[in-house]
């Protein structure tokens, strides 16, 4: 029932799609990320989906580098997260990135932490809002470049909704 009512609860946050990227970004659960019950701590897959993010992000072109080069910036506004099964010490799991929307100034990442193998197996889902920052720190475009590699081949990438 619960399970249920989490799927439900955030539409936005559906499966990894077939049309597009998916990046994929390997995790091995380590004992420092344990809580008192023995399962990853809640507060700890939001790291390993930040690692994903920007392995999604270096794979699309976006590297350290550029970002330091060009001055951008990109602030996380928003995370909603589901937790649909634990993780314990030593299981592999691998962290899925795509692009789900962008609007002018913001993106927003889908994410899924699934097992490396049973991948069938959702232990997170979540959708993430960034805003894109430019040099000045304000908002600005998001950069065409980052959208097509995230994209991969699609001639369009205005919106995904």
């Amino acid at each position: 029932m619960l399970r249920q009512y989490l799927s439900a609860s955030f539409l936005a946050m559906s499966p990894a799609p077939k049309n597009r990227p998916v990046s994929e970004t390997p995790i091995t659960v380590r004992s420092p990320e344990l809580d008192s019950f023995g399962h990853v701590n809640h507060a700890v897959f939001l790291n390993y989906l930040e690692h994903g993010r920007f392995e999604a992000l270096e794979q699309a072109g976006l590297s350290w580098s550029l970002l330091e080069e060009t001055g951008w910036s990109i602030f996380v506004v928003r995370i909603e997260v589901d937790y649909l099964e634990e993780a314990r010490r030593g299981e592999r799991l691998l962290v899925r990135t795509w692009a789900q929307a962008f609007r002018r100034t913001s993106m927003v990442l889908a994410q899924e932490i699934v097992r490396e193998g049973a991948p069938e197996r959702v232990v997170v889902r979540a959708a993430v809002t960034a805003v894109w920052v430019g040099p000045k720190q304000r908002p600005q475009r998001v950069p065409e470049e980052i959208k097509k590699g995230l994209l991969g081949t699609l001639d369009t990438p205005q919106t995904l909704d």
